[in-house]
């Protein structure tokens, strides 16, 4: 039955239309360093900008799993919260129908080797000969991953064109249309790419092997099946970052079955009122939108109760962040001070878990939210409470208080570093040479504080350690140093005249909230250190 389909032509043209998908988004990526990253975390003030953020972002990205996976990323951080990241989710599937119009306009009725050639060949040639300029090279690549991508398509229609010649339509009448939604759902959830899908699912409607309703029923499941990437990208993350990818699995299977239900009223809407019987990859691409758009106008009134709803079936553990605290009485001073200390040494450590976070949303391994940290810093302040309400002597108190002011430093630190999280991402996006020095001097003092820092706070004894006071002193000039050689970058580069004086001053005031942040870590690190027993004569 299918010995005329040539499957090695349409296998190629599916290899090369996802390479094309895949090197365009790399190349937008690059090219816009983190501007979508800040757009995206900066522009949800209300539901319906987070939603056009989703859109907008999705549309020129061209991948609602990547922009979905960033969303993941920003709730795992504690910077973006469960409402605002499912505002954003739901404008992602506007803004994936993007590549279906992309497909459906210039895919069929254009010479695609017209189209696709000179942009591959120019682009090749800009890739060689503007190597030195990051910038044009990603705008080369963007080119060429645009001429993969009809070149893909031209592949598969015409390996499907021979099918069609073997095919009759009306084979597939018997099935229903939840199996063609299944069929889409499996088929996304395997190459992790809706748009591939539905690049194939329109090239079997042009060339007549399937009907409206069977490729409607597929963008359908193809739909559902983005959905698989985000709930992977969820295994093993915290409560909020589940908590986000089951609001996008319950909107977008909802939907699903919502318009499967009125798929016929739909088609009618489409091909009939509409007009789009002449046209169906047009027809087509149009449903594809209004699905979407109607998922996200029958949710809008209800994101709030839907993130309740996630809330409660994917509990935060609730639990007490202390170790040593809470099985200690604070009437026992002795005690409770050396379990009090221990405790803050904790949060010390972390504090630095979650800075690294930071410096790296994609880390695996433990992970801590500020909401957390938030709650841990409030247990350890009230035992401090505790422990002040029974009467002590004047330097157990003020132990009691140099102690509650490290925590406070610790919790301070991490907030002002939570507070740049994005110009941080933003600057660790930039390609030209410069900013990866600034970038790569902020990140290279951060990680050497939070590798020594840790190690320190790990090996805290009951007494008092010289070699610990000598690392904790190395430590604190090594900021200090870093401090000075950063504003001095600076300085060369305003200087070289490489630098607007403007950007040199958002530079210097970030340096300030790192180098002052650091500090804070390092003077709580050395209270720790210093509050020890003395050493016995």
């Amino acid at each position: 039955m299918f010995s005329g389909f040539e499957i090695w032509m349409f296998l190629a043209g599916l290899g090369i239309f996802l390479f094309g998908m895949h090197m365009m988004e790399e190349s937008i990526r690059l090219l816009s360093g983190a501007a979508f990253r800040t757009f995206i975390r900066k522009s949800t003030g209300t539901n319906f900008k987070a939603i056009f953020s989703g859109l907008f972002s999705t549309a020129i990205l061209q991948s609602s799993s990547a922009v979905s996976l960033m969303v993941l990323a920003f709730v795992g951080a504690g910077i973006m919260t469960l409402t605002q990241a499912i505002a954003v989710m739901m404008g992602t599937k506007i803004g994936t129908t993007a590549t279906a119009w992309i497909v459906a306009v210039f895919g069929f009725k254009f010479n695609i080797d017209a189209f696709s050639l000179p942009l591959i060949g120019i682009g090749g040639l800009g890739i060689i000969l503007l190597a030195k300029s990051p910038r044009y090279v990603n705008i080369s690549k963007f080119l060429v991953a645009f001429g993969f991508l009809f070149m893909g398509l031209d592949y598969m229609k015409t390996s499907v064109d021979q099918l069609a010649d073997i095919i009759d339509p009306a084979d597939f009448a018997g099935y229903g249309v939840l199996v063609f939604a299944l069929v889409g759902l499996v088929m996304t959830a395997i190459m992790q790419s809706s748009s591939a899908t539905i690049a194939i699912v329109l090239t079997m409607l042009f060339s007549g092997v399937i009907n409206f309703s069977s490729g409607a029923a597929m963008v359908i499941g193809a739909n559902v099946g983005t959905t698989v990437t985000v709930l992977l990208g969820s295994i093993g993350g915290i409560a909020s970052k589940k908590q986000a990818a089951l609001s996008q699995l319950i909107f977008t299977v909802s939907t699903a079955i919502v318009t499967l239900i009125i798929l016929p009223l739909l088609t009618w809407f489409v091909l009939d009122l509409l007009g789009f019987h002449d046209n169906l990859v047009l027809g087509l691409a149009l449903f594809h939108s209004i699905f979407n758009l109607l998922g996200v106008i029958l949710f809008f009134p209800f994101i709030s109760k839907l993130a309740g709803f996630a809330e409660n079936r994917i509990r935060e553990e609730v639990k007490e962040f202390s170790k040593h605290i809470h099985k200690t009485d604070p009437s026992v001073y002795d005690a409770a001070l050396e379990a009090f200390r221990k405790e803050i040494a904790r949060q010390l450590r972390y504090s630095f878990v979650f800075i690294s976070l930071i410096l790296r949303p994609d880390k695996h391994g433990k992970q801590i939210s500020y909401d957390e940290l938030l709650r841990y810093h409030a247990e350890i302040f009230e035992y401090y409470t505790s422990l002040i309400s029974h009467q002590m002597e004047k330097e157990e108190s003020e132990k009691a208080d140099k102690l509650l002011r490290a925590s406070r430093n610790i919790m301070n630190a991490s907030k002002n570093i939570h507070d740049v999280a994005v110009e941080l991402a933003t600057l660790s996006n930039e390609i030209d040479p410069f900013h990866q020095r600034v970038y790569q001097s902020i990140d290279g003092r951060l990680s050497k504080l939070i590798s020594a820092g840790t190690k320190i706070s790990q090996k805290i004894t009951n007494k008092k350690s010289p070699e610990q006071m000598q690392e904790v002193e190395e430590l604190h000039k090594m900021i200090e140093d870093e401090d000075k050689s950063f504003i001095r970058l600076c300085g060369e580069s305003v200087s070289a005249k490489e630098l607007k004086k403007v950007e040199v001053t958002y530079l210097l005031m970030l340096n300030r909230v790192i180098t002052q942040s650091s500090r804070m870590l390092i003077f709580s690190i050395k209270a720790l250190v210093e509050q020890a027993d003395p050493v016995d004569e």
